[in-house]
């Protein structure tokens, strides 16, 4: 790869760092969060991989993929209007992980029975059509986010196929491995047990988002228009790097090992 238009890669982990907190932030205290406000209960506990709220509802725990869907959307509208190549990736990232983290549960939930999806459909007949209806909408759906994802990325990329791929898996792979070890990390102080590690913070970081590993490959057809021009290069910043370091310590440190919300 030509180094100048090598992305940098502290800057790339710092960015995908501050976007992966931010959608889990958004799923849990501002999706489940605000469900639970919106339902007259009281929020409890908040930590990266759970919030407990005062009374539990299909609503409370569908709250945290509705917020996710809400702001992968927004993001994808504000990218396409925004030229700043780091401004612009952080958009994406976010808008990246928020539309896997949201297809990826209905999948999840719908072959394994666990997770926020499965208790939305609890007690509903007959369980199987349920479970089958979670799994088929899920499916299509992370494809889809997944083929929206790529096309988005264009933008900072390269008309050269042998480019665009080389610099497709720097940005995808790179946050991939970031945002499961973040979560991960975070995931181990939790204040509920180390179930939740397995089920939660690994599931949805390299299972939720394992999209970001074979994305890239969609590019090898003609079903992915490449750029007309070369993309900006995501170069060396110190004041992102600086965010993410700030960001990473905060999540793991204070919100992994939960923060009450009330006594």
């Amino acid at each position: 790869m030509n180094p100048e238009r090598k992305p940098d890669t502290l800057t790339v982990i710092a960015i995908s760092v501050v976007a992966a907190a931010v959608v889990d932030i958004l799923h849990e205290l501002v999706g489940h969060g605000g469900a639970c406000l919106l339902s007259g209960a009281q929020p409890l506990v908040v930590s990266t991989v759970h919030f407990e709220c005062s009374v539990d509802s299909r609503f409370v725990s569908a709250g945290g993929t509705i917020v996710n869907l809400i702001a992968g959307a927004i993001c994808w509208v504000v990218a396409r209007h925004v030229t700043a190549p780091r401004l612009r990736y952080f958009l994406w990232l976010t808008m990246v992980f928020s539309f896997l983290d949201g297809g990826g549960y209905f999948l999840y939930s719908g072959v394994a029975n666990i997770g926020d999806w499965s208790y939305v459909i609890h007690d509903l007949h007959p369980a199987w059509a349920w479970r089958v209806g979670l799994t088929v909408l899920g499916f299509f759906l992370y494809w889809w986010f997944v083929v929206v994802s790529i096309r988005a990325l264009q933008p900072l990329l390269s008309p050269d196929q042998e480019m665009r791929l080389q610099l497709t898996r720097r940005l995808t792979f790179i946050p991939y491995f970031t945002n499961g070890v973040l979560l991960t990390v975070a995931g181990l102080l939790n204040p509920v047990g180390m179930m939740l590690v397995a089920i939660s913070a690994m599931a949805a970081s390299f299972g939720g988002t394992s999209g970001l590993l074979w994305m890239g490959m969609l590019q090898r057809g003609d079903d992915i228009p490449p750029p007309h021009e070369e993309g900006a290069t995501i170069t060396r910043s110190n004041a992102w790097i600086g965010t993410g370091a700030v960001v990473a310590g905060i999540f793991i440190l204070v919100l992994g090992r939960g923060v009450h919300l009330s006594h």
